[in-house]
């Protein structure tokens, strides 16, 4: 995605706010890797619950101003990218679609594009399913993780 695609996403986000498949961090120099996968974790399994294609883990906004107040998180984009590679060794093999730099006019956001999890597989973080409700993030309770799992049950080969 070029910039003004990118500013056009971050506009829709900040319009539509937090949900169960979008998280807003302000992430001033930094954010936990054990955070990082939780979130990873809760996002996917929850685009997947509600049957869209990706979420999002958007870095520089502040939840309660919700507005634009820009990040220094790895402002190396190789340090940024290696998120990718700490994120795949937590879930034995998932992690982020894309990692987006947006130079908005009130500062840096990163924007962490988040692949729904695959039919019938939830994703765990370091051996535990994650969910959300609404703007929290919580163990993904055993309703949810029987669905995921039972999604590819009556698959026809």
């Amino acid at each position: 995605m070029d910039q003004p695609e990118l500013s056009n996403l971050l506009t829709r986000l900040i319009e539509n706010w937090e949900s169960e498949v979008v998280e807003f961090k302000r992430a001033d120099n930094s954010f936990s890797s054990g955070d990082l996968g939780k979130y990873l974790s809760a996002i996917a399994n929850e685009a997947n619950l509600r049957e869209i294609a990706r979420g999002w883990l958007v870095f520089g906004i502040d939840n309660k101003l919700r507005s634009v107040v820009g990040s220094s998180y790895k402002l190396n984009p190789e340090h940024l990218q290696a998120d990718k590679s700490i994120v795949l060794n937590g879930t034995g093999g998932f992690t982020f679609r894309n990692i987006y730099v947006l130079n908005h006019s009130s500062g840096r956001v990163v924007l962490f594009e988040i692949p729904a999890a695959p039919r019938g597989m939830p994703i765990a973080w370091n051996g535990h399913y994650y969910g959300r409700a609404h703007e929290s993030l919580f163990a993904l309770g055993q309703d949810k993780l029987d669905e995921i799992r039972g999604q590819t049950l009556a698959t026809d080969w």
